[in-house]
């Protein structure tokens, strides 16, 4: 019996889970039938590899359906419920990152940091700006530094120019690593997501050096490590 206040979490309802070619693409089923969003529409995926990481989530389900865990089918539904009327948003949330990227603001000292953000970090800068005509400058210290106009519109125009189910993921991972460049990497599969959340933390990463690291910290890296695989995943399945 659940305890009086909690939800009881739904029962596993279903015995097999397949992926089948539909209109639109491909479909997850349970028992042969599609599950729907919560707005009523078929789980259906652009690509059978997309389909099959979210089938298996379904299909590890034990006697009760954990909804929390499953990441792939929560981000599903949101590409599917929620991104289409809200593209313009989204895309410009992604851009507004852009404008204060994690990668463009540099530690004045100590100089081991700062040395090695450089090293890091402007490797994937030039590849922005050389593969994707995104062009970001950087500041150091405290110091704001404004983008270019033009470079804003360019990531406005990146996001755009995705489509749902993979807007949806670069929207996530540039909140998680609080950079727009690092999230176009991993989209791009020119950083894996162990590299592109350990530049993400890169102070941090320098501090635990320093420090070591407490265990409520340690909990959290390990959820954004788990999340990043995740996305990784996501955008391997959708290339």
């Amino acid at each position: 019996m659940a305890a009086a206040g909690f939800d009881a979490p739904p029962r596993r309802f279903y015995k097999t889970v397949d992926v089948a070619q539909s209109e639109g693409g491909f479909a997850v089923r349970l028992d042969g039938r599609a599950p729907k969003s919560p707005k009523g529409s078929p789980l259906v995926l652009p690509t059978k590899a997309l389909a099959e990481l979210i089938a298996a989530e379904w299909d590890t389900q034990g006697e009760a359906i954990l909804l929390s865990g499953m990441n792939a089918t929560r981000r599903a539904f949101t590409a599917i419920d929620q991104i289409p009327p809200a593209r313009a948003e989204v895309a410009q949330e992604i851009a507004h990152y852009a404008g204060s990227d994690v990668l463009c603001y540099r530690a004045g000292a100590p100089k081991a940091l700062a040395d090695r953000q450089e090293a890091a970090w402007d490797p994937v800068l030039d590849w922005a700006a050389l593969e994707l005509g995104l062009r970001l400058e950087c500041a150091h210290g405290i110091t704001h530094v404004s983008q270019a106009g033009e470079s804003l519109m360019r990531a406005l125009e990146l996001a755009l120019a995705a489509d749902d189910m993979t807007l949806t993921a670069l929207a996530e991972a540039t909140a998680l690593f609080g950079s727009a460049v690092l999230a176009f990497a991993l989209q791009h599969g020119r950083i894996d997501a162990s590299t592109a959340l350990d530049l993400s933390r890169l102070d941090e990463i320098f501090q635990i050096e320093q420090w070591g690291v407490d265990e409520e910290a340690a909990a959290r890296i390990a959820d954004h490590s788990r999340q990043a695989a995740g996305l990784q995943a996501w955008f391997e399945a959708l290339a």
